[in-house]
């Protein structure tokens, strides 16, 4: 900060605290993730021009302290003239009651900002630099626009070392789990194919053998579900430590979000500015995926990489990169760490959207005639690579044991365990009521699904906002359809959403239909 601009940041300090103190008043704002603190233009208290010049402000309550950004506001039915306005998250944050006293300063840009703008010119920062970053991400005192700064510089490149420090810094910055056991396992699904929930199989199975796998997951960002969504279906997954460590220790395993616990909080800061700006460097990768497992206490990680046209990874030479970066991110932190590659080209089961997946999730655990067979395939294999874990497992013998433990209903009364340890959530299990066919226009073979436009669709229909809209679908690659057929259904609980997800539909179905020697060049359905 250059000589001038700080005597007059001095200034306005010294001139906003000689000032009385406003009252808390809680602002029926939601401002997303952001700290936002709100005064009137009449504010007997201060004076809104002395801000002019600052987007933040520092925010003094007792000992407490809180950065937020200050908005003004002539509307005296928002706040008065001797109110603070506290949107949602602020007034969560500082978690005091209505009409306590506080003081407002204008903020001080963090210290860690001169080495995100160091990174922003190519330089490479050191593990004390980005510990700084992240605590100061990890506690809000980063604006949207300063987080994308350090994201866009990581992202041009991020060495070794950084990225080992990144994931230390931002493991380091909330809850870390320590268990008992020796062996503690966790998948994890790099992500980006609709109806992939194969975690709520692969836990119950896992479990069910006796290996700990206290699974935290996170709920859609602009995915149609995540693992928490879908779980919430069936259990409350908003579990506190001590209650998930209860949990764990009686079932050997658990369901819930991660958030709630507290693990790399950074992290999910980081995420949501990376899904605005579209970025999602394999670096930033990894080192988000493990630091929260490095967090959770995990010793052994099975990483399941979807290879697919539409997913995240196109191909063979991508996966073999991000393989070695989670290898080498293993190593370095002690936790023994396979990769297995799976089939991306289209969405797994038939349900996309928490419901609809839960549904799939229960036909496969109950052993049903018309589960999805692809779902089940792939979560047997997922969990037998992870029973190879156990010692007393005889090598190659993991599929098989998977199998039985799903096919006895063992992991189904696992399953059932651990909802009834979890409890209910109270969330709705019923489809949307509103329901419209999207027919195949032409005679030919399913050659192509597109996994982002399906995920695009299911969201736009809903989901996961709403628990029971998404899209059931009918046909997978490789089966024959006639015109007419049905080739999903889209399923919505608002008018509105419904007609959008419909019109994006017809626009482009995510569907190719071709000759059955076609590959990826049929004609959209």
């Amino acid at each position: 900060m250059a000589s001038s601009e700080r005597s007059s940041f001095q200034s306005a300090v010294l001139s906003a605290n000689s000032r009385p103190q406003l009252k808390i008043r809680f602002a029926n704002l939601d401002t997303g993730r952001e700290n936002v603190a709100v005064i009137s233009r009449r504010s007997h208290a201060l004076r809104p021009d002395v801000f002019s010049g600052f987007s933040r402000v520092e925010l003094r309550c007792g000992q407490k302290v809180l950065l937020a950004t200050l908005l003004i506001t002539d509307d005296d039915t928002v706040v008065g003239p001797d109110d603070l306005g506290l949107a949602a998250p602020a007034f969560r944050r500082l978690n005091e009651p209505e009409g306590s006293l506080v003081s407002v300063s204008p903020a001080q840009p963090p210290v860690s900002l001169d080495a995100v703008r160091a990174k922003v010119q190519g330089h490479a920062l050191n593990a004390l630099q980005i510990q700084a970053i992240v605590d100061d991400i990890a506690h809000y005192r980063y604006s949207d626009v300063e987080i994308a700064a350090f994201l866009v510089g990581s992202a041009r490149f991020l060495t070794a070392d950084e990225l080992l420090a990144l994931t230390q810094a931002m493991a380091a910055a909330g809850t870390q789990l320590r268990w008992q056991q020796n062996i503690v396992v966790d998948k994890h699904c790099i992500g980006g194919i609709p109806g992939n929930r194969t975690s709520m199989i692969v836990v119950p199975i896992v479990a069910a053998h006796g290996l700990t796998i206290p699974k935290t997951s996170s709920r859609a960002i602009t995915s149609p579900a995540g693992t928490a969504d879908t779980m919430e279906v069936l259990a409350r997954v908003d579990v506190g430590i001590t209650e998930m460590k209860e949990i764990v220790a009686n079932c050997k395993g658990c369901l819930i979000w991660g958030g709630h616990v507290n693990l790399s909080p950074a992290d999910d800061i980081l995420i949501s500015v990376e899904r605005m700006l579209s970025l999602d460097t394999n670096e930033q990768m990894v080192a988000s995926i493990m630091s929260k497992k490095l967090a959770a206490g995990v010793t052994h990680l099975l990483i399941d990489i979807p290879v697919g046209p539409s997913s995240k990874v196109t191909n063979a030479n991508e996966a073999l990169r991000l393989r070695k970066l989670f290898e080498f991110a293993g190593d370095y932190f002690g936790i023994a760490v396979d990769v297995v590659t799976t089939d991306g080209r289209q969405p797994i089961g038939s349900g996309i959207g928490p419901v609809l997946e839960a549904q799939d999730i229960m036909a496969v655990l109950e052993n049903k005639t018309d589960a999805p067979k692809d779902l089940r395939e792939k979560s047997l294999r997922l969990a037998g690579q992870l029973l190879e874990y156990d010692p007393d497992l005889r090598g190659g013998a993991g599929y098989a044991r998977a199998r039985d433990l799903l096919d006895s209903g063992a992991a189904l009364k696992k399953m059932q365990d651990i909802i009834a340890a979890q409890g209910p959530s109270g969330c709705t299990t019923e489809l949307g009521t509103l329901q419209s066919d999207l027919l195949a226009t032409a005679d030919g073979v399913v050659t192509g699904i597109d996994c982002l436009k399906m995920n695009r669709i299911a969201r736009t229909a809903g989901a996961p906002i709403d628990k029971g809209a998404g899209i059931k679908i009918f046909k997978k690659i490789g089966d024959r359809v006639n015109k007419g057929d049905p080739l999903y259904r889209i399923y919505s609980c608002d008018a509105s959403e419904h007609d959008l997800a419909v019109k994006a539909a017809r626009d482009n179905s995510g569907f190719k239909i071709g000759s059955p020697s076609s590959s990826e060049d049929g004609a959209h359905a």
